[in-house]
């Protein structure tokens, strides 16, 4: 028996500068916000600044968001167990500009998710399991974990949570996925000249 699973209620305190503003400001943002009517993919890494997750996970996404959107989806999203100023400096010192981040500082969302982990091996305290999903109005469409999922699990597994997996996965279910939802390609064509 298949297992439903939906997103946690999570709202998070999250720096942005509004358009046209010199400063920063807090603004609240909820998983209702990033999921609700939403077909959303969301990666989630141990740690900014970390090796795997800035010479890899994050960037690849990044050069691929386009491709990514391409599959019906409306946006991506990169998840840490950071605060906000992190995450923004993170961001900003590797060019990122398409990718949206997650600053799950407190590890709410980690935690109501089963995928916050201890890394006190490496003296990280608690972060976020490596994993990748697609999240369809708030409901897991798919979740690609990577192994290990445990306290203190040496080394970084990192072979399916990448975005040529997730790419991979989008691309082989968009034609099932349309004719199921009896989208055509016409409908699509619409939707993305609006």
């Amino acid at each position: 028996m298949a297992i439903e699973m939906t997103i946690p209620d999570v709202t998070w305190n999250k720096r942005h500068r509004p358009e046209g503003a010199a400063e920063f400001t807090w603004h609240e943002e909820s998983s209702e916000d990033i999921f609700k009517g939403k077909r959303v993919v969301l990666f989630a890494l141990p740690g900014a600044y970390t090796p795997t997750c800035s010479t890899t996970h994050l960037p690849v996404y990044e050069a691929n968001y386009k491709k990514i959107l391409e599959q019906d989806i409306d946006e991506v999203y990169c998840l840490s167990v950071n605060d906000s100023f992190v995450m923004n400096s993170w961001f900003n010192s590797m060019g990122i500009v398409d990718v949206k981040p997650i600053a799950d500082g407190n590890g709410d969302f980690t935690r109501h998710m089963g995928m916050l982990v201890k890394k006190e091996a490496v003296c990280f305290g608690a972060r976020s399991q490596r994993y990748s999903m697609v999240v369809d109005n708030g409901r897991v469409e798919m979740i690609f974990c990577e192994e290990g999922k445990e306290d203190n699990f040496p080394g970084d597994p990192f072979q399916v949570s990448d975005a040529e997996s997730m790419l991979e996965y989008l691309t082989n279910v968009k034609d099932l996925r349309r004719s199921e939802l009896g989208i055509t390609d016409e409908e699509t064509a619409d939707t993305v000249s609006e």
